[in-house]
């Protein structure tokens, strides 16, 4: 396609300003009307490296790998600190900017939703041909972050601002399903503004699982929060929002559910079935990567964000012990490659005391046929669930992706990550990035676990289906370790059909070549997705606001095959 002339971009650019001013209003969505610094800590003993990274300076005319490449190994040259800083952006600065991207900015731009005049967030979807809404029209807090990410990028922070108020002030709701009543800090999966244009005003209707599809409370949406706030104090340097008491008092209320001491003897995460992105029956329960990866991601958002108070100081105290075992027990017992396949292969069960090798009586013959040809030589991943007597195989890209991120995987187990995803490209990628999980679920298996779910049929939906909103994620993972071509591969396979298609939500069949049976047309992360996608491969700095390094003091030392080697 040929590059649009200068002329037709400025003009371009002017009529996409002049419709996010607009918020969308002369078409689309109706605009209805919000209710509703820290500095980065240093920790003498143990967080002073965690933060207040120097600002790096890059090139414009450098290719994308050379950038990635110089600002990878800057990130890890700097007397251990990070490299990571993000600067404030406008689509003005790009020289990139082309149909596509235009056309995906006023798709975006339309998809916004006002509370009192003031943006709050994005719709789920916006499908001009289904009369059949659902809640595709609500605001859902895990959906809203690829679209909160765009705007920081974009250098128009205020939607994000407004959006954590206003869960904020949603969270402090009272949250009863069945007459039982919620932990004080869950927040919503979603909420609906409803306009009465009679007595001329606005309401909002959360839903907090009532309403889900089986009845599941999110997880997930208070780990988003918090990575959302420390993405927008990264992006625009204002501390002053995450110093406010009310959110002080949100991040210790999200804390509070999860580092509560009980039952468990892991430091991971115990969940029910549809508690993340895959919020329908897929056999997720127990310990799901997505949601351990999401945590120790929010743990160490908090940590460099709780004030030095006495409440701030009692929770960061909980939060690097938790760290320290949670990295070890995912590091240790949830990674796969090559030669800890084998080691599981010739497992002995029913070991008993500290010395056992095989902790969780995971039986031998309990491995699936698919998983001895998948894996490569050089290569590895974190495998979706560990319990007592099981351990789920399948590969999760977002669980893997934010593993990268938050440095839950090492440099090298990063790394091992992405060589899995390149020499697996046709399972997990295929023609439409990426596979949500891999692989699908067939035949009696796919009865009993997803109690026959006719949505989730055999690669479709969430068993094994193609999702573009998780491009923002391989693009980051991409770009934080030094490998930008694999997500400029992938957004080229995503630029030859997205718009074409009408910005599905998900993508069917092994190679993800069909439009999902049911997915929703103009679906806003996907739109957001492709947008934060782009931006990052145009300045790779953006990374900065989602990524975190690693931190030497916190690394446990692993018992593990590091097959990379």
């Amino acid at each position: 396609m040929d590059r649009p002339k200068k002329r037709d971009v400025l003009r371009a650019v002017n009529s996409m300003s002049s419709l996010c001013e607009n918020g969308g209003k002369k078409e689309g969505i109706r605009a209805v009307n919000s209710v509703c610094s820290i500095s980065e800590l240093t920790d003498e003993d143990l967080l002073s490296r965690l933060l207040d990274r120097p600002r790096l300076k890059l090139e414009r005319k450098k290719s994308y790998e050379e950038m990635s490449l110089s600002l990878y190994d800057s990130a890890h040259s700097l007397d251990g600190r990070s490299g990571w800083d993000t600067p404030v952006f406008s689509m003005k600065d790009s020289s990139d900017l082309n149909p596509m991207v235009t056309e995906a900015w006023e798709a975006l731009c339309r998809s916004q939703v006002y509370f009192r005049e003031k943006p709050v967030g994005t719709i789920a979807a916006y499908d001009h041909a289904s009369e059949d809404v659902l809640n595709y029209d609500q605001v859902f807090v895990r959906d809203f972050v690829p679209s909160a990410l765009a705007f920081l990028m974009k250098g128009e922070p205020d939607i994000v601002k407004n959006f954590l108020l206003k869960t904020l002030h949603i969270q402090g709701q009272d949250k009863m399903i069945d007459k039982f009543k919620l932990g004080d800090g869950a927040m919503p999966a979603s909420f609906k503004v409803l306009h009465n244009p009679i007595k001329k005003t606005d309401s909002i209707i959360a839903d907090f699982g009532e309403s889900a599809i089986g009845r599941v409370a999110p997880v997930d949406s208070g780990f988003w929060w918090i990575i959302l706030l420390r993405a927008y104090t990264k992006s625009t340097g204002d501390h002053s929002l995450a110093e406010r008491p009310e959110c002080q008092k949100g991040m210790r209320l999200i804390l509070s559910l999860c580092l509560s001491e009980g039952f468990d003897t892991f430091p991971t995460l115990l969940c029910a079935d549809g508690c993340s992105m895959v919020d329908r029956r897929m056999g997720i329960y127990g310990y799901p990567i997505e949601i351990q990866a999401l945590f120790f991601m929010a743990l160490r958002s908090a940590l460099s964000m709780l004030k030095h108070d006495s409440e701030g100081k009692e929770f960061m105290e909980k939060i690097v012990k938790r760290l320290h075992a949670l990295s070890f027990h995912m590091r240790s017992y949830f990674w796969l490659d090559f030669q800890q396949l084998n080691d599981i292969y010739r497992y002995k069960t029913e070991e008993y005391s500290h010395t056992a090798v095989n902790k969780f009586n995971v039986i031998p013959d309990s491995i699936p046929d698919w998983i001895f040809d998948f894996m490569p030589l050089r290569g590895g991943y974190f495998v979706g669930n560990v319990s007592p007597a099981r351990m789920d195989f399948r590969w999760f890209a977002l669980g893997n992706c934010i593993a990268i991120l938050s440095s839950l995987a090492t440099p090298e187990q990063s790394m091992a990550i992405m060589d899995l995803i390149e020499a697996r490209w046709e399972e997990l990628v295929g023609e439409m990035p990426l596979k949500i999980c891999y692989p699908a679920m067939e035949s009696h298996e796919w009865r009993i676990v997803t109690g026959c779910d006719p949505k989730n049929t055999r690669w479709s939906y969430h068993n094994g289906g193609s999702w573009p909103v998780l491009l923002w994620l391989l693009t980051a993972a991409s770009i934080k370790t030094g490998r930008p071509q694999i997500a400029r591969r992938a957004i080229e396979l995503a630029e030859a059909r997205l718009l074409k298609d009408g910005w599905p939500e998900y993508y069917d069949g092994k190679s993800g070549r069909f439009i999902g049976k049911q997915a929703r047309k103009f679906q806003t992360w996907s739109i957001a997705g492709y947008l934060v996608a782009k931006m990052m491969m145009d300045d790779p700095t953006h990374v900065g606001m989602i990524s975190m390094e690693e931190e030497k003091h916190m690394k446990p030392p692993l018992r593990r095959s590091s097959s990379w080697t």
